[in-house]
């Protein structure tokens, strides 16, 4: 088991890209010689590894401390379609197996279908089952505090779902169930574009909208797992009815399946939301109104959310072809409207792209934060 000071250096590492060992005692505020007997126990059990900085030409190259990719692997699952999306990962986040199998909704059917396909998948790449650190799981829905039982997924129809326990108990694994959102989140701070943000919040933008924040280097998941239920936030009071019982939720209002409910209200020949940019390029206006529609009600919601938290960075995760063109402008006008003019401008708008091997790598992805950083006891 790591101590506190050497879970610090694994933080330290994971937030860049190699750091030398006076970096490291610089950050932690310690000497040198105390990091050293840390370091090389850590380099004995295979975590790290050493490697020589790029000269500068002025004396000799650093040595650079960097985690090794096989130190650990982790599986991640993901709930969220009509097939279970099971991938390995590595401790650098690359995929390197996958699979998938039918969504079975009764629990107990579903962790004896998983836990049957995890021998093959490892064997894939050679690794042996005592290689294998953790197991995530990603859903829509609610998950306690504890990460360890769904309390509500209307997608999957479930209350009170002990899923980790029931997984654990066949698969011998230590695991973590997470929110879609904040698995996603979880991934882009230890492998993405917001390895180094300490205070930074993602907003998933698809057929549900969803967001999660870090606050000073740490997931905050709230008093009971709910924090960040951007979703059902009332942006129209009196609106659309919403499937949680309410109305003008922003949900009803900018996701994916909103904005095609409005394409059918309106009769509109396309499709999907790219064939919906191509009408408002051509100056349809029930197009132009959907999008302005939706593109407003998203950014008053980042809006409010920069406001409140102030965060370094705020990364939009949105489907292929689903946030260019007029949506993505309007949401970025609709931020700047909204904030105090003394801030507009100073938050970083990044965006990346979603496939469905996405939520199964942020599910791997929760597996490996639990082991980097919230270590069990």
């Amino acid at each position: 088991m790591l101590n506190a000071h050497q879970q610090q250096i694994l933080r330290l590492l994971i937030a860049s890209h190699g750091m030398s060992r006076t970096a490291i005692a610089e950050n932690m505020k310690l000497s040198k010689a105390a990091i050293s007997p840390l370091v090389k126990e850590m380099l004995n059990a295979g975590l790290l590894e050493e490697s020589l900085a790029e000269s500068s030409g002025q004396g000799r190259p650093s040595v650079l401390l960097k985690m090794r990719a096989d130190s650990a692997y982790f599986l991640g699952a993901s709930l969220l379609g009509e097939y279970v999306v099971l991938v390995l990962i590595d401790m650098h986040g690359l995929v390197l197996a996958s699979t998938h199998m039918p969504l079975d909704p009764d629990p107990q059917q579903l962790s004896a279908t998983l836990a049957a396909a995890i021998p093959d998948l490892i064997a894939q790449k050679g690794i042996s089952a005592d290689q294998l650190i953790g197991l995530g799981v990603t859903l829509s829905g609610f998950v306690d505090e504890n990460q360890a039982i769904c309390v509500q997924s209307a997608l999957l129809g479930w209350k009170h779902v002990p899923l980790a326990d029931m997984l654990k108990q066949q698969t011998g694994l230590d695991v973590s169930l997470e929110n879609d959102a904040k698995a996603l989140a979880v991934s882009e701070k230890i492998f993405g574009v917001a390895k180094k943000a300490r205070n930074f919040t993602l907003i998933s933008h698809g057929d549900g909208i969803g967001s999660a924040h870090f606050f000073q280097g740490q997931l905050h998941r709230g008093a009971h797992g709910g924090a960040g239920e951007i979703a059902h936030c009332t942006i129209e009071p009196g609106g659309r009815p919403c499937r949680c019982g309410k109305r003008g939720c922003l949900d009803t209002l900018a996701s994916l399946t909103a904005i095609r409910e409005s394409m059918r209200d309106k009769a509109l020949e396309s499709q999907t939301i790219a064939e919906l940019e191509a009408l408002a390029v051509k100056g349809n206006s029930a197009a132009i109104a959907i999008l302005h529609q939706a593109g407003h009600a998203l950014g008053l919601s980042i809006a409010n959310i920069i406001q409140m938290n102030d965060p370094e960075l705020i990364v939009i995760a949105h489907q292929p072809d689903a946030f260019d063109g007029l949506l993505k402008t309007v949401v970025m006008q609709s931020i700047d409207s909204h904030v105090l003019p003394s801030i507009m401008g100073k938050t970083p708008i990044s965006s990346i792209v979603i496939s469905e091997q996405s939520w199964a790598r942020a599910a791997a992805s929760v597996a490996a934060y639990r082991f980097i950083i919230q270590l069990p006891d």
